[in-house]
């Protein structure tokens, strides 16, 4: 039997949104008994060639290691929305798995996503669609919002069956709706159960 299994919240944010979402997603996570959630960030990747990040950020989670992916017995990722798609911070963690893929390290466990935009219409789900990429060419079996949340049917902002998301406004302003944060709990429990019926 698996001692103190944890669940990885791997996040990219700039603004806070995404950050205060991995929050509420890992506190769903930990709704569930006997589980833990392992908060981690990637840092932002830089134009200039010279520039390095801090080897631990000055706030926030730790950066993300291969190891986290390795040790956690399932994922959820979030990040922005980028024209449709994962930010390139994100984009160049998930280049640099290609060891854990050649051991087959992640096939077989649960992911789920999230993402927050500030238009209505600004990505949300092909962004989701874009993380889910990487993860399906690991062998993670993917999970999402099943309609039986009723706040899917309802929201007037984020949510989506693909994940949970975030709508944040044209000026990154918009704090998270009930609704939406309901989503964030929601997946997280969903994750953390299903991870726990794989890992027996």
């Amino acid at each position: 039997m698996i001692t103190d299994p944890e669940i990885l919240v791997l996040y990219y944010s700039q603004h806070g949104a995404t950050k205060q979402m991995a929050q509420l997603v890992a506190r769903g996570v930990e709704q569930v008994p006997g589980m833990r959630a392992r908060l981690r960030t990637v840092p932002k990747v830089s134009a200039t060639c010279e520039a390095t990040a801090p080897g631990i950020p000055e706030q926030g989670a730790p950066y993300a290691e291969l190891c986290d992916l390795e040790e956690c017995i399932g994922l959820v990722m979030g990040s922005p929305t980028r024209f449709g798609n994962m930010p390139a911070a994100m984009k160049y963690f998930w280049d640099g798995t290609s060891s854990l893929w050649m051991k087959h390290a992640l096939v077989d466990k649960p992911a789920a996503l999230f993402t927050s935009s500030s238009s209505m219409h600004g990505g949300q789900e092909s962004t989701l669609l874009s993380m889910m990429i990487p993860l399906l060419h690991h062998g993670m079996v993917i999970v999402g919002l099943p309609y039986s949340e009723p706040e899917l049917a309802t929201t007037a902002g984020g949510g989506t069956p693909y994940g949970a998301s975030h709508l944040a406004g044209l000026g990154n302003d918009l704090p998270i709706s009930e609704s939406e944060k309901k989503l964030c709990l929601a997946l997280g429990r969903r994750l953390a159960k299903t991870a726990l019926k794989l890992a027996v």
